[in-house]
């Protein structure tokens, strides 16, 4: 049997949801599901919206039923799903009243096994209770921490003789994985529904899945890694998976069109005093950024000369709280530096401050080892502890918008896309 391509419409709009699910079928998807967020913006209008554009197709409603497990079967079956999801760590007699509304109304029943601690244990069980389905799932917020389902996966498809189906930001090469582990049933969201390119990304998965061809994938370091995804996104696109925070103020690109990302050397010093700022230099490493809180927003403690000893050390770029001089010089070299202003005057060496201390730099509180990224829009602090999450929310953010990009391109405006007006506080 060939392996089974569902797609995840875990969107707020069932309109787009439709158009999104029509260039994924051109691409070779199977079934299509109802994502929790759509159904519960849209209710079960949505499964009715997607029976009637594709009849053909067996439609999945995601209700992760917990409670009253009749009733939403039933609810769900109504509006024309074939398949309806429930928790599996729902209460057994909830999982049992589920299976028989679900005989009762001639549909299927899949468990989404999404923060069972023991799933293949859960799975065992399910499948005695009469469920027809096993999702072994890493839910989104999970897999934004590295969270990954194919591990337990050969181990869960030895388990049990349902067919188990892998989801959790699957794309061509991890499809792949999950079905050389067992997989007969992958479950794709982001990595086609937020494409820019819906059809190509669903074919690209198709190919994936029927090869079974694992394409070869570089190890990176965690570090690597989140630089990687740092370079490829923009400071909006982290602020925004910030929920709008870790923006410095008043901070700006002395040399426009350069983007910098690494890892804080921080040093404190006052007033133009400018011989902390330059032994950091020796101090920092490959890569790094140094963040100065100056103290002044009138002398400056950086110019030219230490820019160039940047250059020849490979430092990443420089952040001040304060002004820079010399700015032809610095725009000349070329390193990213961002600065209050520029002004002629710097101040004196005389070795005040201190480096490698917390510091509040633009706002912002900013200590040793915090990622700090900056382009043209400004610059953002990233607390270490959470760098790779936020990384790769930003990176969802990314393609989230490319996606709207594409529909805007087609003729609709940005309100229309978000569908402002329904969402308007009344």
């Amino acid at each position: 049997m060939n392996t089974i391509i569902q797609v995840a419409l875990d969107l707020l709009e069932i309109d787009r949801s439709i158009q999104i699910a029509k260039e994924a079928v051109e691409g070779g998807i199977d079934w299509i599901e109802a994502g929790t967020p759509l159904i519960k913006s849209e209710g079960m209008n949505a499964i009715r919206q997607l029976r009637k554009s594709f009849p053909n197709h067996t439609i999945l409603a995601d209700m992760k039923i917990a409670d009253t497990g009749a009733f939403e079967v039933e609810m769900a079956a109504k509006a024309g799903a074939d398949i309806v999801m429930l928790l599996g760590n729902a209460d057994d007699s909830t999982v049992l009243d589920a299976v028989r509304s679900a005989h009762k109304y001639g549909v299927k029943l899949m468990a989404d096994l999404i923060i069972v601690e023991d799933p293949v244990s859960r799975a065992i069980e399910l499948e005695l209770m009469g469920v027809d389905y096993i999702n072994m799932h890493t839910g989104i917020d999970q897999q934004m921490t590295g969270k990954d389902p194919t591990p337990v996966l050969e181990k869960m498809t030895t388990s049990v003789s349902i067919p188990v189906a892998a989801a959790g930001g699957l794309d061509a090469a991890s499809a792949a994985m999950a079905v050389k582990a067992g997989a007969s049933i992958v479950i794709v969201g982001g990595n086609i529904t937020q494409s820019d390119n819906v059809t190509g990304a669903a074919k690209k998965i198709r190919e994936a899945v029927d090869s079974k061809d694992i394409p070869e994938i570089a190890h990176q370091t965690l570090e690597e890694e989140i630089r990687q995804l740092l370079s490829e996104v923009s400071t909006p696109n982290i602020t925004d998976a910030m929920h709008r925070k870790g923006a410095m103020k008043d901070i700006h690109t002395m040399v426009a069109g350069k983007r910098m990302v690494g890892k804080a050397v921080t040093v404190q010093t006052f007033e133009g005093d400018w011989a902390k700022t330059v032994e950091a230099i020796e101090v920092a490493g490959e890569g790094d950024v140094i963040v100065i809180y100056n103290g002044s927003r009138h002398i400056s403690p950086w110019g030219g000369l230490a820019t160039l000893s940047c250059l020849n050390k490979g430092i990443a770029g420089v952040v001040i709280d304060g002004p820079v001089r010399d700015i032809e010089e610095i725009r000349a070299i070329g390193v990213p530096v961002f600065a209050i202003s520029n002004v002629p005057n710097a101040g004196d060496p005389k070795g005040f401050g201190e480096i490698g201390a917390s510091i509040h730099c633009g706002s912002q509180n900013v200590n040793p080892g915090d990622y700090i990224v900056g382009d043209d829009n400004g610059v953002v602090v990233i607390p270490k502890e959470r760098a790779y999450e936020i990384a790769r929310r930003a990176k969802e953010v990314e393609k989230n918008e490319k996606r709207i990009y594409e529909e805007i391109k087609r003729g609709s405006t940005l309100s229309e896309v978000l569908k402002l007006k329904k969402w308007e506080k009344m």
